[in-house]
């Protein structure tokens, strides 16, 4: 398995290019790539591999290998490695920018036009996207459930994870799943394949890595301290998006109940506009973490408006990328020790738990109240699941299917 200079292509030319290229390829991706992160890992490869070919299939394998494994949003890391290989660190940036801005301003206008929508139109279109989530996480939990889930032990795993988050009103719940979900790994979780051989070589060097490895785990520890202080309340905020994303394992709907933790739970948003801009989040191209630049927008008290949303994107992405460079020169080592893979197999269960309790509460006790708000569920997840239907046509399909019952209601 090799991800080296000279196995992205034959060609040197191949192998190197502008920034400004990377950011006209990203940015194109980011305003078509529907369908969430594995939809986007597919965009990619065809862009990336097939047409351009900047890397070779297995190269592009272990990329994406290695960013599943790691914490944060696994397509946005994607991207950011390929920007990375291609132009350097300034093309990696270019890369996160490209794809990230559309969807991201996107949710920055709904966020802006949604008290616009009033009456009985406006408010079963709210409610629609309300009903989007609920269809959106359940197909989540099914999928993860029957990929990371496949046998009793892992099942156990994440039925504790998600008895923990049900029974507790702690806000460290939640680590404390992921972190039972890790300790439980190399005792329950032993079956591991044997690890992966050959070699990956990324332009990262050591120094460098470590460098982003200390800064990740500085700014885990600093960021509570500093929101302890009362500095400032735009750290408070950055804090909660950056611990959201610093915990964020399986998926970018696994963000859902952290973020959820992170901005319900205070106060800060309502559970209504939390769960409606996450199901207008569905409707968008590119990376669910934009979802971040929504809630930066309309937290309260202090509304930060642009610089909020910012402030979000920033705090969500960082720990992602922090934690991908750091790990990019010392992958292969890692990757080996077959009890790294049990703790991940662990940390991977209990993040079904977590997702499957999110379900339950905020998603269905909030959405779900009336047998027409289960029909649109229902139907939204049978379109997901069975007819494999794209993401945005369940958005219309519950968008309208809300207008209709406050119609019919009223």
């Amino acid at each position: 398995m090799t991800i080296a200079a000279n196995t992205i292509t034959k060609d040197e030319d191949r192998r190197t290019g502008s920034p400004l290229e990377v950011l006209l390829v990203f940015l194109r991706l980011g305003l078509t790539s529907f369908g969430g992160p594995i939809a986007h890992i597919g965009y990619f490869r065809e862009e990336f591999v097939v047409r351009r070919r900047w890397l070779d299939e297995q190269a592009y394998a272990d990329l994406v290998g290695l960013c599943q494994f790691l914490p944060g949003p696994a397509s946005s890391q994607v991207g950011f490695s390929i920007g990375l290989m291609r132009a350097g660190y300034i093309g990696g940036l270019a890369a996160w920018i490209g794809f990230t801005l559309p969807s991201a301003i996107a949710l920055v206008l709904f966020a802006y036009g949604a008290h616009a929508l009033s009456g009985p139109t406006g408010i079963g279109l709210l409610h629609g996207l309300k009903l989007v989530a609920v269809a959106i996480v359940a197909q989540a939990v099914w999928g993860m459930a029957r990929t990371l889930c496949p046998d009793r032990e892992r099942a156990s795993i994440a039925l504790v994870a998600a008895m923990v988050i049900l029974f507790s009103s702690s806000s460290t719940a939640q680590i404390a799943a992921i972190a039972l979900g890790g300790i439980a790994g190399p005792w329950l979780c032993r079956g591991a394949p044997p690890p992966a051989t050959g070699h990956i070589s990324v332009p990262v060097s050591r120094t460098v890595s470590l460098l982003a490895l200390s800064a990740f785990f500085l700014l885990l520890v600093g960021l509570p301290l500093m929101r302890g202080l009362g500095i400032l309340q735009g750290i408070t905020f950055f804090d909660a998006f950056y611990r959201s994303g610093a915990l964020v394992f399986g998926g970018g709907h696994v963000v859902l109940p952290l973020l959820r933790e992170a901005f319900v739970t205070p106060g800060w948003v309502s559970n209504d506009a939390f769960l409606t801009g996450y199901g207008a989040a569905q409707a968008v191209p590119g990376p669910l973490f934009t979802f971040a630049a929504y809630l930066g927008a309309i937290v309260q008290p202090s509304t930060y408006g642009i610089a909020g949303a910012a402030l979000g994107l920033i705090g969500i992405f960082l720990p992602g990328m922090l934690i991908l460079i750091g790990a990019l020169p010392f992958w292969d080592t890692f990757r080996r020790r077959a009890g790294a893979q049990a703790v991940m197999r662990g940390v991977n269960a209990a993040v079904v738990g977590l997702l499957g309790a999110a379900l339950y509460n905020p998603v269905w006790v909030s959405s779900v109240k009336t047998p027409g708000d289960f029909a649109i569920a229902l139907i939204g997840f049978v379109l997901l699941t069975v007819w494999r239907a794209p993401p945005l046509l369940v958005v219309i399909v519950s968008a309208i299917g809300g207008i209709v019952l406050v119609q019919v209601v009223t």
